[in-house]
C-alpha cells in the first residue's frame, strides 16, 4: 500500500484506475527489469496520472503500458542507455530509472532534446524520495 507521506504529496495530482499485478508482471517479464518496489506500490495504487506534486511541481507520469512504446519512440536505447523514462516534467525533462547500477535504481531527469547520458541529473535514490523531491521544488 503507498504511504500516507505519499498520498498527501498527490492530492492534486489525478490519478487513475490502478495498473494490475498482470500489468506489471508483463512489464518485467518484457523487459527482464524488476521495478523498484516503491514504483510497484504507486502503480497499484494509480497506473500514471498527472499534475501537481506538492505546491509547485508538475509531472507527468506514464501507465505502465505505455512505458515501452514510449522509450522506443525516443530512442532512450540509443540516446541514453540504461535509462528506462517514466514521465516528465511537462516540459522538456523526462523522468528515469538508471538502471546502470546492478542492484539500484536511482532516480534522473534528463533533456528530451540532445537526451545523453552526461546530462542526466541525480534526483533521488528512491521513487518515494522522487515524490518528496517534487514535493519540494
Amino acid at each position: 500500500m503507498i504511504p500516507e507521506r505519499s498520498k498527501v504529496l498527490l492530492e492534486k495530482f489525478q490519478t487513475i484506475l490502478p495498473a494490475s499485478a498482470g500489468e506489471i508482471e508483463t512489464f518485467e517479464g518484457e523487459t527482464e527489469v524488476t521495478l523498484p518496489p516503491e514504483y510497484c506500490e504507486f502503480l497499484r495504487f494509480t497506473n500514471g496520472g498527472e499534475g501537481f506534486i506538492g505546491p509547485n511541481s508538475y509531472a507527468m507520469l506514464w501507465k505502465i503500458g505505455e512505458l515501452l512504446q514510449f522509450n522506443r519512440e525516443y530512442q532512450v536505447h540509443e540516446y541514453a542507455p540504461g535509462l528506462l523514462l517514466f514521465g516528465s516534467s511537462g516540459g522538456g525533462e523526462a523522468f528515469a530509472f538508471d538502471l546502470r547500477v546492478e542492484g539500484k535504481k536511482s532516480i534522473v531527469s534528463v533533456p528530451f532534446i540532445g537526451m545523453n547520458l552526461s546530462d542526466a541529473l541525480p534526483l533521488a535514490q528512491t521513487f518515494d524520495e522522487f515524490l518528496e523531491y517534487l514535493a519540494r521544488q
